[in-house]
């Protein structure tokens, strides 16, 4: 019993414990069978309540066997084999925000009938391609019903160094398949309703009420709409770190509910006789919690809304219990929560960021606080610190980059916006609500205020303050980063502090694994239906072939070579080759020049690629001891597509590779036939369109 006294059921140990052991469980490569989990759950449970030796341990297995539970949940509604790739009729209502561009359109659909009937309940992101010119799907709104004829595919991504897993976010999302539509085969069955269509409501009045300029973040702040912003906008939030701050965050929550209490202790206070029915202090506490909730759904469920309306709750309830309540206390409850509610938040780095920067916080700053202007900007400039050097090992961990601007931007932004710009969007919100037209000078005023502050950021972010993009590290930098974090945080008078620098360095500067003086090593990188090659030396790269860029708006070179190049610690590319000007090979290369260097560019004669010089049959050079050498097309050979692809031999002190693009069989013969000797090779990557046209036996042996 003393040991139970002394050890809180829920406490910092255990929240700790739990995370940990939820963790665990994610982290298996096949979860255990769901009757095994269930008996571990249970006997975990009952360890963890008894509270006493090796309780930890319980809370551990439980968390675990949880977690492991809701995976296979999660697991069991993915798509069955038997319809991948086919066909399938289906009815359902659109809750998301639907997502347009010139040539697509992409919405989650809730199934609820269909030809399918496995399919009934799940959830489907769905892609409406403009192949058919329908104008319809521009007008798709939030909670509308549509019927449609839809090729369902299991969600599919493409996995290399730096790039996001998307079949985890999926899985963490409850996505059961991607879907596209078939042609124009789609009707509307019932216009708009809930929640959801409210919001597109919302996000149209406040596009028609404010400025073109500031719109798109009016709509962000206010709603968490961040469909208008476009790649330079979200450059700019980058490279200042303000991405936590432009779309809905725990902030909002706070301000919503305190609003609420507010109201309610005015109306108390106003009408003192209903505090004979209730007292003021927990109706107040009541509605703050009614009005973080509520904003919650008005956000979409956004994890920062949801830690935040679980932290007031558990205040709220604690000053119901007439129990006094500490932050780290509320903070450890809400992590409880979501652990328990879904332990597939935490495969999402929303989870990490958000209590991570409140644990900083709460651990590192003082209770009390002082109420002069210059103690006042210390503790904000002191917040500030704490939170930027916290965060950066889970910022370098989770995206692989840094912004040097950040502390300067945030200790800009965060006032300014979070104080002026989002309750004015928040009261704007709340005024439309109640009468149509009654918010939009709330709405032109926040935007006003915005824009003010934009060009500064605009202006960081093209300076040297900007983004650091950092190589990926081993598993083990991120924890010793946190550690040297958690030493530099130390207080003053402890000796040794600067030491705790040194365990930043498996982060900061991560071991690359360059090959030595004679070697190369060679990196395909994966961009669907295309192909690039990376040939690393000691000292520098050569990029061969950029991937696609195809109308609906995937580009390789954006979102699959140029993150796999800062993962790989590329700043810079010796020479890159365009194999042949086909969009495959040839569609990445613009992305790639934006923010990759690239010294020198070959690209056969006659294929169009801008500042190519041209690669010939018999030139080469050496980088490192590693000899590069063209094979095709010869001199003045006409550019036929595949048939002229620059073919690469790449011979090393250890063996040959050889990269032919797309050559087909005329070409291989005729490369058997000039260059035998040279064609010998330890790899060779192949034409990708298979060997109905290529792979000639003769080249092929």
């Amino acid at each position: 019993m003393h040991n139970a006294a002394r050890t809180p059921l829920i406490g910092t140990a255990a929240a700790a414990a739990l995370v940990l052991g939820a963790v665990g469980g994610l982290l298996l490569p096949v979860p255990p069978p769901w009757p095994v989990a269930i008996c571990s759950l249970a006997a975990g449970f009952v360890f963890w309540w008894r509270r006493g030796a090796g309780w930890w341990a319980g809370a551990l297995l439980a968390a675990a066997s949880l977690s492991t539970l809701h995976a296979h949940y999660a697991l069991s509604r993915q798509l069955p084999a038997s319809l991948e790739n086919r066909w399938v009729s289906v009815t359902g209502q659109i809750v998301e925000l639907p997502l347009h561009d010139v040539r697509r359109s992409s919405f989650v659909l809730e199934v609820d009938g269909g030809s399918e009937p496995g399919l009934r309940g799940r959830l489907l992101r769905v892609g409406w391609y403009d192949h058919a010119r329908d104008a319809r799907r521009l007008r798709l709104r939030a909670g509308e019903r549509w019927e449609a004829e839809v090729r369902v595919r299991a969600p599919r991504t493409l996995r290399n160094p730096g790039g996001s897993d998307g079949e985890k976010h999926a899985l963490a999302q409850g996505l059961t398949a991607t879907a596209s539509v078939r042609g124009n085969h789609a009707r509307l069955l019932t216009p708009a309703a809930g929640i959801g269509a409210w919001r597109e409501e919302m996000s149209l009045r406040i596009a028609r009420a404010t400025p073109e300029t500031s719109a798109r973040f009016v709509r962000a702040l206010a709603l968490g709409d961040t469909r208008s912003l476009d790649d330079d906008d979200w450059h700019i939030l980058r490279a200042n770190g303000l991405t936590h701050l432009i779309a809905i965050s725990g902030f909002h929550v706070g301000l919503v509910a305190g609003f609420f209490a507010l109201m309610v202790r005015a109306a108390w206070w106003a009408f003192p006789a209903l505090t004979r029915y209730w007292p003021a202090p927990v109706s107040a506490a009541l509605a703050g919690v009614a009005g973080a909730f509520a904003y919650a759904v008005v956000a979409g469920f956004a994890l920062p809304t949801v830690r935040t309306a679980l932290m007031i709750g558990v205040v709220a309830a604690a000053r119901l219990l007439r129990r006094p309540t500490s932050a780290a206390e509320s903070l450890t409850f809400a992590a409880v929560a979501v652990v328990l509610v879904d332990p597939l938040a935490l495969l999402g780095a929303g989870f990490w960021l958000s209590f991570a920067g409140v644990a900083w916080l709460v651990w590192c700053l003082p209770a009390t606080r002082t109420s002069t202007p210059g103690g006042m900007a210390r503790d904000f400039a002191a917040a500030q610190g704490v939170a930027t050097l916290g965060l950066l090992p889970l910022g370098v961990l989770l995206f692989g980059q840094a912004s040097l601007a950040g502390p300067v931007a945030n200790l800009i932004a965060v006032p300014w916006w979070s104080l002026v710009v989002v309750p004015l969007s928040l009261a704007g919100l709340g005024l439309e609500t109640i009468a149509q037209g009654a918010g939009g000078w709330a709405w032109r005023l926040a935007g006003a205020c915005f824009d003010f502050s934009w060009p500064l950021f605009r202006w960081l972010s093209g300076s040297e303050l900007a983004l650091v993009w950092l190589p990926e590290s081993k598993w083990f930098a991120a924890p010793l980063a946190i550690i040297g974090a958690f030493w530099c945080l130390l207080p003053r008078g402890l000796p040794g502090r600067g030491l705790a620098l040194v365990l930043w360095l498996p982060l900061l500067w991560p071991d690359r694994g360059l090959p030595r003086s004679g070697e190369a090593q060679l990196t395909v990188i994966d961009v669907g239906q295309g192909l690039s090659v990376l040939v690393r030396t000691a000292s520098g790269a050569v990029l061969y072939d950029m991937g696609p860029a195809v109308p609906e708006g995937f580009d390789a070179g954006e979102r699959a070579v140029v993150p796999a190049l800062r993962a790989l610690g590329v700043r810079g590319v010796d020479r890159a080759i365009v194999s042949h000007g086909d969009n495959d090979h040839a569609g990445g290369l613009a992305a790639v020049r934006r923010e990759i260097p690239i010294r020198r560019l070959f690209a056969p004669d006659g294929s169009e690629v801008p500042g190519a010089a041209a690669c010939v049959a018999g030139a080469g050079w050496v980088q490192d001891g590693v000899r590069f050498r063209f094979l095709h097309p010869t001199p003045y050979f006409p550019y036929l597509g595949n048939e002229a692809s620059c073919v690469l031999r790449v011979e090393t002190d250890h063996g040959v590779a050889l990269l032919t693009g797309d050559i087909g069989e005329v070409i291989e013969r005729e490369l058997v036939r000039r260059d035998r000797g040279l064609l010998r090779a330890d790899v060779v990557l192949i034409a990708h369109h298979g060997s109905g046209g290529s792979s000639d036996p003769a080249f092929v042996s």
